[in-house]
């Protein structure tokens, strides 16, 4: 079992930054890959970034690549995501999941575990 808690969400004018915080309990924490997914209201939640369990390979979704970097750290049990040049289009709750499995990492279906997610607004 692995518990997930999410943080660093706000309100951020736009082109401003923000760096989102997941916190996990556990001791298996490097066993997991790590992603980031977001969702709107009536949407389907969606894929923003994922990482392998090493930390050396990482996805993006074209919508935030260029703009995000995410990380990790194993040994604080931690992951990241640092969102810049952030558009009033990235506003939206931001999950932490955690996934047993080394591919198709875009895939909400494929993550065990999730966070209770984090409030990113973006203004205009």
């Amino acid at each position: 079992q692995v518990q997930l808690v999410e943080s660093g969400g706000g309100l951020v004018q736009a082109g401003g930054s923000l760096r989102l915080s997941c916190a996990a309990s556990g001791r298996t924490f490097s066993t997991y890959t790590m992603g980031w997914f977001r969702q709107t209201p009536g949407k389907e939640r969606e894929f923003v970034a994922a990482i392998s369990r090493s930390g050396d390979s990482a996805n993006y979704a074209n919508s935030v690549k260029g703009r995000s970097t995410i990380s990790r750290d194993n040994a604080k049990n931690t992951v990241y995501l640092q969102m810049d040049s952030l558009k009033p289009e990235d506003t939206a709750v931001y999950y932490c999941a955690a996934s047993f499995w080394d591919s198709n990492w875009d895939i909400s279906g494929r993550y065990d575990y999730w966070g209770q997610g984090t409030q990113v607004t973006v203004s205009s």
